[in-house]
């Protein structure tokens, strides 16, 4: 009986899937050609594939629109980034050639906006949502932001004593583009009832009535949804955003300026071989709940605006590691050591126990076996021991021989993918690490003018020195 790896993929899933397919016993990702890059970068590497970006950008905007126009839906929709998610001036940069619009979420994401404007990567004219708890620091940037003639960013309030600061920083004679988040309701099961962020449902009427009704500097446009659950087709999801909608059609009806409805980010990404998710689905259906609810209350439909994050980079990223030894704890554990730290690179591995999808890169024809994947820390927390379709981790054995008894074996190299999102802003990109494991070097490929697929060092591994500088060390 055959168990390679192979033949256990291939008897799990079905395979190859898109953006993965192995050629000569070795995984290509996008069609990128990992070893190539392992040979020539050496591990641990993290890679951007740009041309991803682009691919989930159109995604979605298709799936929207092809609802809009299934439902005959009467506004529009707008794509916007959520900055968070990836800093990198190169991957804000390939999300704004999609014609998309940006959403911020701290004082500093503004130094952005304006970086981007001054380079010509933006206008005037494009929608900035300035999302979050805000500082007087933010506000104030927002404030200059509008000042000096951006005529599309919408501050959401978050507070409402939040809008005070707008009335004695804003001084353009034009109306002034107001939103307001919703403090959506979690499951039952999660660790609070009502989100941190945004207003109470019940305080948003008087809230607007009392500031905003008749204010000639400020209009209400839009209304700002989200849950930390994401978008899922089940009930709950449902039933919150019908409750939303029906505050928009009572705000509608006394305030006419309110005409576009945020739902957020939220739409999943790929963490598994076995991952299935109806993306046109959902996105005809909210299109579609939208309408029904606006119609039997009788007042305009709003335009959409979504703001992903993980989805537009999320499955631009992976991270690709070399298993430097293997050992045996005990009678059945059997533990692969791999030359950097899930903790430091892979952050959501640890903090919230995020599954990504993994495999091999080499030895496709090696019978496998059950393991466990330890990070080079001493933290007791530094391992990755299960997948999102399954309670454990097999890959192949690493210990192989060489086929020429002159020549080393090679070791086995292992892939996270669809790591693109927040790992490095929450590991402290070019920071102090735990244990002072350094931050892994970053390659980005992307496609020349000529169509072919190139590669650029973005980042060197991260040095001793660098470390020691931050730490005071002369």
């Amino acid at each position: 009986m055959s168990n390679t790896y192979t033949d256990l993929v291939n008897q799990t899933f079905d395979f190859p899937q898109e953006g993965f397919v192995v050629k000569d016993n070795y995984l290509q990702f996008n069609g990128v050609d990992l070893k190539r890059l392992i040979d020539k970068y050496g591990t641990p590497f993290r890679l951007t594939f740009l041309p991803k970006i682009g691919m989930q950008v159109a995604k979605a905007k298709k799936m929207f629109n092809d609802a809009i126009k299934k439902q005959k839906y009467e506004g529009e929709y707008f794509y916007c980034y959520c900055t968070k998610s990836s800093h990198f001036s190169f991957i804000v940069e390939e999300t704004m050639k999609q014609n998309v619009h940006l959403e911020t979420s701290f004082a500093y994401d503004i130094e952005i906006i304006r970086n981007l404007y001054q380079r010509k990567k933006i206008s005037k004219d494009t929608f900035v949502i300035c999302n979050g708890f805000k500082t007087k620091a933010y506000t104030r940037n927002i404030a200059q932001l509008i000042n000096s003639g951006f005529t599309n960013v919408i501050p959401v309030l978050d507070n409402i004593l939040e809008f005070e600061d707008y009335k004695k920083s804003i001084r353009t004679k034009s109306p002034v583009k107001i939103g307001i988040r919703i403090a959506a309701e979690e499951e039952p099961t999660f660790d609070f009832y009502t989100s941190r962020l945004g207003i109470r449902n019940r305080d948003v009427l008087e809230f607007y009535v009392d500031k905003l009704n008749g204010n000639e500097r400020f209009q209400l446009k839009m209304l700002h949804f989200f849950m930390n659950k994401g978008i899922k087709d089940d009930i709950y999801y449902w039933s919150e955003l019908n409750k939303v909608l029906n505050l928009y059609c009572q705000l509608k009806k006394i305030a006419p300026e309110l005409d576009s409805l945020n739902i957020g980010g939220g739409f999943p990404i790929k963490h598994s071989l076995a991952f299935e998710y109806d993306y046109n689905y959902m996105a005809n259906e909210i299109v579609s709940t939208i309408k029904k609810v606006c119609k039997k209350n009788k007042v305009p439909v709003p335009n959409i605006f979504t703001e992903f994050g993980s989805f537009t980079v999320g499955e631009s990223g992976a991270i690709v590691y070399s298993v430097l030894h293997e050992k045996m704890q005990n009678d059945r554990e059997i533990w692969y050591m791999i030359d950097s730290s899930f903790i430091t690179t892979l952050p959501d591995t640890w903090g919230i126990g995020e599954k990504f999808l993994m495999l091999p890169v080499n030895k496709w024809q090696e019978d496998y076996q059950e393991v466990h994947l330890g990070g080079l820390t001493c933290d007791s927390h530094d391992f990755y021991t299960s997948e999102e379709h399954i309670n454990a981790v097999f890959l192949p054995k690493s210990n192989s021989e060489a086929k020429d008894p002159k020549e080393k074996a090679e070791p086995l190299y292992i892939g996270f993918f669809h790591t693109g999102a927040y790992q490095d802003q929450l590991s402290g990109y070019g920071g102090i690490k735990h244990c002072m494991i350094p931050s892994p070097k970053h390659v980005v490929v992307e496609y020349d003018k000529n169509g072919k697929l190139v590669d650029w060092l973005y980042a060197k591994e991260q040095t001793y020195q660098s470390m020691l500088k931050i730490l005071g060390y002369k």
